[in-house]
């Protein structure tokens, strides 16, 4: 995917896909934000993302290194957002918003119409963060069932 043409708010630098090799960097940056749980492999979640053509992780970079994520995906039908991560120490510089702005214009590109995305109970920065993009809570409950793997 070519370097795509989202900029934050205070022309930070653009997404791009993720690349070989940025792995560890990612699974760096998702457990110094407190994403990763012993149940997931991130490094697993990330292969699996990047093997597919509807899904992939993007990434913003700062000074040389990953300082935004998300995984981004669709199913025909509706997209979602995992994973999004701004490193602790860049909060607050327009990194988050960024990352989300790619992820949605990732699936905009693939003519998917609606994005849903979880937040963890309890996770009232998450919640707060999200509604001020324009995220609404949903009048559903999640269900899922453990297949086996991440």
């Amino acid at each position: 995917m070519p370097q795509m043409d989202i900029e934050s708010h205070k022309g930070g630098p653009g997404a791009r896909a993720a690349r070989d090799g940025d792995g560890p960097a990612l699974v760096a940056l998702w457990t110094a934000a407190g994403l990763t749980r012993p149940w997931n492999d991130p490094a697993a979640d990330i292969a699996f993302a990047r093997g597919g053509p509807a899904s992939d992780v993007l990434v913003i970079e700062r000074d040389g290194r990953i300082a935004a994520s998300v995984m981004v995906g669709h199913d025909g039908h509706r997209g979602a957002v995992y994973y999004v991560a701004v490193d602790p120490a860049l909060r607050g510089l327009g990194l988050g918003r960024a990352i989300m702005e790619a992820a949605e214009q990732w699936l905009r590109a693939r003519g998917v119409w609606k994005l849903n995305l979880m937040v963890r109970t309890g996770n009232e920065g998450a919640m707060g963060f999200y509604a001020g993009l324009g995220y609404a809570q949903d009048e559903v409950a999640v269900m899922s069932k453990r297949l086996g793997g991440s």
